[in-house]
């Protein structure tokens, strides 16, 4: 157990997860986070090593943080990811540690990371249907995701979810089906709101389903649904069915939960964002490779958290004239704007 005192930022919010992009390299190209056929690499040289990584999280974990969470672009194309998995399982301060991944070589890992220490998976599944996740992704795949997820499930990790993100026009006629999909194989479906970010996307606020529309959606064909009111810093909020079959909403977009973020981002070249709009950040990277020893990297890290005032999806969800937050030149001359870059 950690016994760390409780670091909190401007508003009150607690250090205690974090986000680890591995690579911001991807085997699919989903239209809202990497509809472009070209982008822009972070140099393989500036990516963070797997002793960096450890080191870093040992210091995080000194500061109060209990969860990690791996991420990318697609994690599992970070070459011998269980290694990692290992290295980062025996920090005896963390209380979870968890994968998200589109689950295209989840089957092919799934067994080497739960035997790693990997606690929990979240597998992306957008839609049901393999023509459109071809349309929507460029990816032929459907069926190695399908096979991961039932590769996870008998993996024997203490959690297995779905997240889906969901697209008026695309997918939002399949809410239902999803959810009778996970329903079948005993995970938990989180539906996500539609973000905003990145700019390359071509977002607007028509593509965006509410969580109000997504409820009314479930319960068109299931009846009512029953709110968890849990009062967790979760960001999705969670409801039932009167099966007792649960799934969760993440509101991101209408109902921004930024007053309980307690979590910051990593990026696979060693950038510390406080948000997931987040402008500017701290070169952790450059900190370690000039020799910076874990005392001075904290008291950064401490004084970063404390000036912490970010609220980006609140600000966004104040804007009257919502459109793209950053143009597609903008993008390619900072890829670390990238939503790929970042561990959305």
């Amino acid at each position: 157990m950690s016994s760390a005192p409780l670091l909190t930022d401007r508003l009150g919010r607690p250090l205690r997860n974090l986000r680890i992009s591995v690579t911001d390299r991807c085997n699919m190209r989903c239209r809202y986070c990497m509809p472009e056929a070209d982008y822009v690499w972070l140099p393989r040289q500036s990516i963070l090593t797997f002793e960096e990584i450890g080191r870093l999280a040992g210091i995080f974990t000194g500061l109060g943080v209990t969860k990690l969470r791996l991420t990318g672009g697609e994690p599992l194309l970070r070459h011998d990811l269980p290694t990692l998995v290992s290295l980062l399982a025996g920090n005896s301060a963390l209380h979870d540690l968890a994968l998200t991944t589109n689950g295209i070589l989840l089957q092919r890992h799934a067994l080497a990371l739960r035997a790693a220490g990997l606690r929990r998976v979240t597998v992306s599944l957008d839609t049901l249907r393999p023509d459109r996740m071809l349309e929507f992704a460029r990816s032929a795949r459907h069926g190695d995701v399908l096979r991961g997820i039932e590769s996870a499930l008998g993996a024997g990790f203490d959690s297995v979810k779905l997240n889906t993100v969901v697209i008026a026009g695309y997918n939002d006629d399949e809410i239902t089906d999803l959810l009778e999909f996970g329903r079948r194989q005993g995970v938990e479906v989180r539906f996500i709101e539609y973000m905003d970010v990145g700019g390359a996307t071509g977002w607007s606020p028509a593509q965006v389903v509410s969580q109000g529309q997504i409820l009314q959606a479930v319960e068109r064909r299931y009846g009512p649904v029953t709110a968890r009111h849990e009062g967790s810093w979760a960001p999705a909020e969670r409801f039932a069915l009167r099966d007792g079959t649960v799934f969760g909403v993440i509101a991101s977009t209408t109902a921004p939960f930024c007053r309980t973020c307690d979590r910051a981002r990593l990026t696979a070249d060693g950038t510390w964002l406080l948000c997931l709009y987040g402008e500017q950040g701290l070169d952790l990277r450059e900190l370690l490779r000039i020799g910076a020893d874990d005392a001075e990297i904290a008291a950064r890290l401490t004084a970063g958290w404390k000036a912490r005032t970010d609220r980006g999806a609140e600000q966004r969800a104040t804007l009257a004239e919502r459109g793209v937050l950053h143009q597609i030149e903008t993008l390619r001359a900072d890829p670390r704007r990238e939503m790929h870059t970042r561990g959305g």
